[in-house]
């Protein structure tokens, strides 16, 4: 499907649509691969359309996040329930990224080609959690997980600046905030491959993060909004209730906050 058109924006939509998280995968690879290319053209559509549900498997079943498994390090089988929950993270991320660009359609070029970038390590990342998981006799799908990545996306869907705020600056830095915990907790297991996963995730992530963190300053620039303010203001507006800290704040920094707004999110939440 992906393949019968030169448009963008149509073959991110296409990528979106697919259920099957292996055709995902490659479909994202070879979309980045046909842009980076120079075969695809930056023609808007006509009508963009809401996506309450983005392509996904029927497999895993969306539970509140309160009944998601619990998850024991120590143990392989709780070490097989934190890398699912991972695995189902970085499938939304892959349609978080490429909704970005399918959903925005008149931002610079350099902005397709960052989110397109991001889709493209979101699915590399989903791919090596699947092979670990394969690795021991178990798929994505296997266990429950919850949906708050992609609730997110349909709240945010409406404004590009609302969405770079909220999504990368808040979602995905969350990421990393916990992920060095979880490496130092594996560290006694001496699960080398898994520490290694989680590694280059957390490493690509900060990029991601960064990427979203340029647009959102972009935008408040053109927009004529201070970028700290507005961020505590969307924070405030559309996840109250929603947990923060401890952060990792040296990863954040290096990830395009300011250290005025670590010192603001350290005082509001």
């Amino acid at each position: 499907m992906y393949h019968k058109t030169t448009n963008l924006f149509e073959q991110a939509l296409a990528c979106l649509l697919l259920d099957d998280p292996q055709q995902k995968v490659e479909a994202v690879l070879s979309l980045q691969a046909g842009w980076l290319a120079g075969k695809l053209d930056l023609n808007p559509l006509s009508d963009v359309m809401p996506l309450p549900i983005p392509g996904r498997p029927e497999k895993p079943e969306l539970v509140d996040a309160r009944d998601v498994p619990r998850r024991n390090f120590a143990s392989l089988k709780g070490r097989l329930t934190l890398v699912h929950a991972i695995a189902h993270i970085e499938f939304n991320a892959i349609n978080l990224a490429l909704d970005a660009v399918y959903r925005f359609q008149d931002m610079p070029k350099q902005y397709y080609t960052d989110w397109l970038k991001v889709a493209a390590e979101e699915a590399k990342h989903f791919t090596m959690l699947s092979d670990y998981l394969e690795s021991h006799a178990m798929s994505y799908g296997d266990l429950a997980a919850h949906n708050g990545l992609w609730e997110m996306a349909v709240k945010t869907d409406f404004d590009v600046l609302v969405r770079m705020a909220l999504v990368p600056r808040v979602l995905e830095a969350r990421g990393l905030d916990v992920t060095p915990g979880m490496i130092k907790k594996l560290q006694s297991t001496g699960d080398e491959r898994l520490i290694g996963i989680l590694q280059v995730i957390f490493d690509e992530e900060i990029g991601h993060v960064k990427i979203g963190t340029h647009w959102y300053k972009t935008l408040c620039s053109q927009r004529n909004l201070a970028p700290e303010k507005t961020f505590l203001r969307l924070i405030e507006k559309y996840m109250q209730g929603a947990k923060f800290g401890p952060f990792e704040t040296e990863a954040r920094i290096e990830a395009g906050f300011s250290q005025q707004e670590m010192d603001s999110l350290l005082k509001h939440f």
